[in-house]
């Protein structure tokens, strides 16, 4: 059997924790409610793929590339909220705990990383399966790359299924994207053109340069005029929107080791934060015998993120 790679998007795992999660806190007033939830979902995802290798990798800031193009990018977004930051510091203990690999690079984004881990992993003959619910990374789909959504699912995304919900290729994303713009990244699509539209001219012609030589042909001259003034806006998308696959200082996939968590130490992790869930579901399995010394961690920083 082939064996399997679960990289999870742990930014947005964090985030959508927090969020759907309220009100948990300790005795003492330390909110938990991002590292339950965080915690969960982690363990449904383990639950339901079963995989040979768990990596869980978070944002390190925008790349200096992406921001030279466009100074805006993310821009939008609001500041992380406190209750969420002071609680990355024990999602970090949480993951060292259940010898979890967690990858942070300063200035990368977990989409490249993701990037970068699912092509070397699809190389060494591993189906990939990249839990996380942001569209920019349909492009990386294959036969061997399936996309997961973070909660508790048993669907996957394959590139029938990207075609099915696009109307596109996965290897048209990009372009799509390009098109229609990212409102999540503060990236402006081509003005007038939404997905329809977009998928329209990407089956009619195949790629957004190909629709670009061929202009003139494009009908109706309302959409040949939009094209024509927004082509410089799809090319500069494409240049922001394609991930990329060879981030300088993600570990090589032979250096990242499967997990290897300490029950002991979990369970007393989860006593000091009072998950007591956790607490009775651990008790339930056969104990271990403590976790053995790890081999040197991949270059990461700690879980700060922006």
């Amino acid at each position: 059997m082939m064996k399997s790679v679960l990289i999870v998007d742990g930014t947005a795992v964090a985030y959508r924790a927090f969020y759907a999660v309220r009100g948990l806190s300790t005795r003492d007033g330390t909110p938990t409610n991002a590292l339950f939830g965080f915690i969960r979902m982690i363990r449904q995802l383990e639950a339901q793929w079963g995989p040979d290798r768990l990596v869980v990798t978070f944002d390190g800031g925008s790349p200096a590339h992406r921001l030279a193009k466009c100074p805006d990018y993310k821009a939008q977004r609001s500041p992380m909220p406190d209750e969420l930051r002071t609680q990355l510091p024990l999602i970090n203990e949480f993951l060292d705990t259940a010898g979890i690999p967690m990858i942070l690079i300063d200035a990368q984004e977990a989409d490249d990383v993701m990037a970068t881990l699912a092509v070397r992993a699809t190389t060494a003959g591993t189906l990939v399966r990249l839990a996380t619910s942001d569209k920019d990374l349909m492009q990386l789909v294959s036969e061997r790359v399936r996309i997961v959504p973070p909660t508790k699912t048993d669907t996957e995304l394959d590139p029938a299924g990207v075609e099915a919900k696009t109307g596109v290729r996965p290897s048209q994303i990009v372009d799509w994207l390009a098109l229609i713009g990212d409102v999540a990244d503060n990236i402006p699509g081509v003005m007038g053109i939404g997905p329809k539209t977009a998928t329209k001219l990407l089956v009619q012609y195949g790629s957004l340069e190909a629709a670009l030589a061929q202009i003139e042909q494009i009908t109706p001259p309302g959409l040949r005029d939009k094209m024509r003034s927004g082509s410089e806006t799809a090319r500069l998308n494409v240049e922001l929107m394609t991930l990329d696959g060879a981030v300088p200082d993600v570990p090589e996939w032979k250096d990242i080791p499967p997990p290897a968590p300490d029950l002991a130490g979990l369970k007393a992790f989860y006593e000091k934060y009072e998950l007591h869930r956790f607490v009775t579901e651990l008790n339930r399995q056969p104990s271990a015998a403590p976790r053995a010394a790890p081999p040197p961690p991949p270059p990461t920083q700690q879980l700060e993120l922006f």
